[in-house]
């Protein structure tokens, strides 16, 4: 996020609510060009958007204000900038879904406490298609107003075109072309008059005061009710084993039929189907991000992905004959190649410190060694300055000292160009830990906000663990 966007984000904040911005943080990047940051001071804090698609936009205010009006935990717009580029919404904290479902599943397995939370998320689902979509503003759905034929299209050509292609999976192309075309014929058979969520999956789930929250219905429109449940079941590096999978569709159904009838026999027929779409849809997703952006952490999605596939192959009953898509999916739930990918680059954990070096330079608790230590000292120092010194490099007013008056900016150049020769090599040979140090003289001011920066900067272009440790100013306030 550059100077600017900040500076408009943060004017937008005190024009709201006639207080003083702080405290002012990026928030690591997802699969989006969108860009976020918590902000606030003592009394409130909040999340500040900035995106320059603003038709984009337009579709998530709008949807957000009516999703909030029907009583659906989303979160609740503040204040959106004349431009339609910047807009403040309440802050739901840190916990997704799938965070909880990660941290809890490595002490119980996939235990009752995690199947309660997507019970929770599963009960409001179709308040969510039926109920809010009967009288939401179809007409600024973003790209397409409808999950129809293009949008159908769009998404089987981007998984030919993104991920086929690019893994190198042969195929005829007429051949495939003509089941993509009645393959989508068949999906658009299906009932499609409610409210498509379209990434209803669960990093888009939040958890927060013992209750679901949901987030980035952006490209939602009208579409079949198969297709969300498919998302969320079926979500890859969720990994959802197949009994509960099947409970947690059963629970669906039933909270379904206090909506309307359901013709359970012809709503699973259509539901494999959404969810053959879906799996191709993502993983041209993680085609595009991972084997042509080049952003490797897409790619470890891979092999959920295709043990997903592989599960779904063995029951695949559909009432057409796509002999060209069978074959291509069955070579992909078979390779070797694709199965590895992304899993022998999954477990480099950087440790980043700011420090004072008035009491020491840190040592390196994984026992190996080595890394980098940067010195901030030559960097100009706020905190040099009175109105500066009871403050971080985390508070709003520091940053803006370093950004706009100190060579900070050439520094960290440098400093990020050394950590990533290093971070893609470790990459490669499989190192498990590289321990990263700023130090300046109080450990306050330049070190701190220098740490954040590079571990902002690693989260949103490598698939690595970062540890952030601010070893003074964690022990200060």
């Amino acid at each position: 996020m550059n100077t600017t966007v900040k500076n408009e984000l943060i004017e937008l904040f005190e024009h709201q609510f006639s207080e003083k911005v702080e405290r002012f943080e990026m928030l690591p990047q997802s699969g989006s060009y969108r860009e976020y940051a918590r902000m606030g001071n003592a009394t409130r804090t909040v999340i500040g958007a900035f995106n320059n698609d603003v038709k984009e936009n337009t579709a998530f205010l709008s949807f957000s204000n009516h999703l909030y009006n029907k009583g659906i935990k989303v979160p609740k717009v503040y204040a959106v900038s004349s431009d339609l580029k910047k807009y403040l919404v309440q802050d739901l904290g840190d916990t997704t879904l799938f965070g909880y479902l990660t941290e809890v599943r490595e002490k119980e397995g996939f235990s009752e406490n995690i199947i309660s939370q997507y019970k929770k998320v599963l009960s409001a689902l179709p308040k969510i298609q039926i109920i809010a979509g009967k009288d939401i503003d179809y007409s600024v759905c973003y790209p397409r107003e409808a999950f129809d034929k293009q949008s159908m299209m769009w998404d089987l050509n981007y998984f030919k075109y993104y991920f086929l292609k690019l893994a190198k999976i042969s195929f005829d192309e007429q051949a495939l072309e003509d089941d993509f075309q009645q393959f989508s014929n068949y999906l658009l058979s299906a009932s499609s008059k409610y409210f498509l969520y379209r990434d209803f999956q669960s990093r888009n789930v939040m958890l927060k005061d013992d209750d679901v929250y949901f987030i980035d219905y952006q490209g939602g429109r009208l579409g079949a009710l198969q297709y969300d449940l498919a998302s969320l079941l079926y979500d890859g590096k969720a990994d959802i084993p197949e009994s509960v999978r099947q409970q947690l569709f059963n629970f669906y159904i039933s909270e379904l039929k206090k909506y309307m009838k359901v013709d359970e026999e012809r709503f699973t027929a259509y539901f494999k189907g959404f969810v053959l779409i879906r799996i191709m849809q993502a993983m041209g997703a993680y085609g595009f991000r991972g084997f042509y952006e080049k952003k490797e952490h897409f790619l470890k999605s891979i092999p959920f992905a295709l043990k997903n596939l592989e599960l779904l192959l063995k029951d695949l009953k559909l009432p057409l004959e796509l002999p060209e898509l069978v074959n291509v999916l069955k070579q992909l739930s078979k390779s070797e190649v694709l199965k590895e990918i992304g899993q022998s680059k999954s477990d480099l954990t950087i440790r980043i410190t700011s420090f004072s070096y008035k009491k020491g330079i840190p040592e390196d608790p994984s026992g190996n060694g080595g890394g980098y230590v940067f010195d901030c000292r030559a960097i100009h120092n706020p905190g040099r300055y009175e109105e500066y010194k009871k403050l971080s490099g985390k508070d709003v007013a520091v940053q803006e000292f370093l950004e706009q008056k100190s060579e900070m900016g050439l520094f960290l150049e440098s400093a990020k160009n050394l950590v990533e020769q290093s971070v893609k090599v470790y990459l490669e040979r499989g190192f498990t830990d590289l321990s990263v140090s700023f130090g300046c003289t109080g450990g306050q001011h330049r070190s701190v906000y220098s740490a954040d920066k590079l571990a902002e900067f690693l989260q949103n272009n490598y698939p690595v663990n970062v540890v952030v440790v601010h070893r003074e100013r964690d022990n200060w306030r």
